[in-house]
């Protein structure tokens, strides 16, 4: 039966060497009191030492000097396998001084190695990253000269080629939830998702180690089965935080983003802004990011079901429920979410009144089977061939996320991207792009340095590609990048063909874009 101690007793319970599993989604369950008692407990006495961390996605405040992430940045972490680093600051920061290992595995996949330790494997088959950064032949998942460890292994099961993926012992699970009862059955409640929350507990004590939760208050009566998402079976240790946030990065408790109040019409518009503004964004948006995102969603139709990635994509949701959209199609996001409005910034992962809420794991073999219709992208690079870069950028480290298990199985790919980045300037009527000053960063590149998506993939299963640019579009042809749309505005030669290091096929029927 689980026992109720403090944090600072909870980090006692960490010892030196051990393989900690953190369940989280960015702002989304993380256990945060968790981690700054570790963190207090190393800065104290110096101890735990030699940690492994794991975490599907990141943990931290999307600011520097986090004490969330204290204890690894200072030492007490070796190494950490991270899918999305996007909040970690100091974590990207040691990783790139060369301080600690660092490696990047695909959010899902990890998601289904926790899973699948839960049940005893040792190892993941998977097609997830064939051809891609991950895969030994083209290398990249290693992210500093530290890192040396294999962690990924070409394979071959029934005659078809994969990856095979280590799947780490966990020692301690640091879980966050909303509710414990007396006897230690978990419920999540009051948060915006479950994420992994019961295989990491499952593997974790299977393993005989020790799954720690912190939760804002303790209920005095037995809690109904159905609302039980990690039993007491499987827990060692409550933490009680009363005054734990419902997200990281945000203060006060929001039903409507927990699902127990599921807004509609201007009333949904208002909870929106409301959050919207609480959370606050990661990236700047420009008239020109609202013309991609105004011409990206007309890719939608009726009854599809819709993955929404971070960045420009987020635009995307916006134009679906501005246009009154939301009801008639099914929008998704990774951390489990189907249906609803997904937020985006800082509270990527979250969505306002949402159908279904589901461990992730699950939303990812929907995805990985095929099951989405269309997803929304955003990258960084695009060579000539139609390769993709959208997870390493120089002297910044974003992680791949759910990209690659979203972007390999979905039937179509809309990447969504400015045509250059870092001082782009221009301005949009609603039809017509005027650009006035470029941008330093070139996006569309000779070759992409990593590769987050493979054309080899993609024709391999008859996937359609378009990538979505505020002056122009293209689509993946059999022989590389078409030229498919110009907008009212652009000067073809000017604005486009000077600025390509490859040159493209124009589609004979070159189309004006609407928006």
């Amino acid at each position: 039966m689980a026992v109720f101690i403090s944090a600072d007793e909870a980090a006692e319970l960490v010892k030196d060497g051990d393989t900690i599993w953190i369940n989280a989604f960015a702002a989304i369950a993380s256990p945060v009191d968790l981690n700054r008692a570790i963190t207090r407990r190393f800065r104290r006495c110096g101890k735990p030492e030699h940690l492994t961390i794991y975490s599907a996605f990141s943990f931290a405040e999307w600011k520097e000097d986090s004490d969330i992430e204290g204890y690894i940045c200072e030492g007490a972490a070796d190494c950490v396998v991270i899918g999305f680093f996007g909040s970690l600051y100091g974590t990207c920061k040691a990783i790139m001084e060369n301080r600690i290992e660092g490696y990047n595995l695909p959010g899902g996949v990890m998601s289904h190695m926790i899973r699948a330790s839960a049940c005893g494997a040792s190892t993941l088959f998977t097609k997830i990253g064939l051809n891609l950064f991950v895969d030994p032949r083209v290398g990249g998942y290693r992210l500093n000269e530290r890192s040396k460890r294999e962690l990924v292994h070409l394979a071959n099961e029934n005659g078809e080629e994969g990856l095979l993926y280590d799947i780490p012992k966990v020692d301690v699970a640091l879980l966050k939830a909303s509710f414990a009862d007396e006897r230690g059955n978990i419920t999540f409640e009051n948060e915006c998702a479950s994420i992994d929350c019961l295989s990491v507990a499952q593997a974790t004590h299977r393993n005989g180690g020790k799954v720690i939760v912190q939760v804002a208050r303790v209920v005095n009566n037995h809690m109904l089965p159905r609302t039980v998402n990690v039993p007491a079976a499987l827990v060692d240790a409550v933490v009680v935080v009363p005054d734990q946030k419902q997200l990281t990065n945000m203060d006060g408790y929001y039903d409507y983003i927990c699902g127990k109040y599921v807004p509609t019409g201007n009333i949904l518009k208002a909870c929106r802004e409301e959050i919207g503004a609480k959370i606050g964004s990661t990236h700047k948006r420009t008239d020109l990011h609202r013309a991609i995102a105004k011409r990206a969603v007309k890719e939608i139709r009726e009854g599809q079901i819709v993955n929404i990635g971070i960045g420009i994509p987020e635009l995307v949701a916006e134009e679906v429920l501005e246009r009154g959209m939301l009801d008639k199609v099914h929008l998704s996001v990774e951390s489990g979410h189907t249906g609803g409005m997904p937020l985006g910034g800082m509270g990527f992962g979250v969505a306002i009144g949402p159908d279904t809420m589901m461990d992730m794991a699950r939303q990812f073999d929907f995805y990985e089977g095929g099951g989405l219709d269309l997803c929304f992208i955003g990258t960084m690079q695009v060579d000539g061939e139609g390769n993709v870069n959208g997870h390493m950028a120089k002297g910044k480290l974003t992680g791949i996320g759910g990209f690659a298990n979203i972007s390999q199985t979905t039937k179509k790919v809309v990447f969504c991207m400015t045509f250059t980045s870092g001082g782009l300037e221009g301005s949009f009527d609603g039809k017509h792009v005027v650009i006035k000053k470029e941008g330093r960063i070139q996006k569309f590149v000779d070759k992409v340095p990593a590769k987050s998506f493979s054309v080899e993939n993609s024709r391999a299963i008859g996937q359609k590609a378009m990538f979505i640019t505020e002056r122009c579009v293209f689509e993946l042809g059999d022989e590389g990048l078409i030229l498919t749309e110009i907008a009212e505005g652009i000067d073809l030669q000017r604005d486009i063909l000077d600025r390509l290091p490859f040159e493209p096929k124009i589609s004979r029927e070159l189309k004006i874009m609407e928006f």
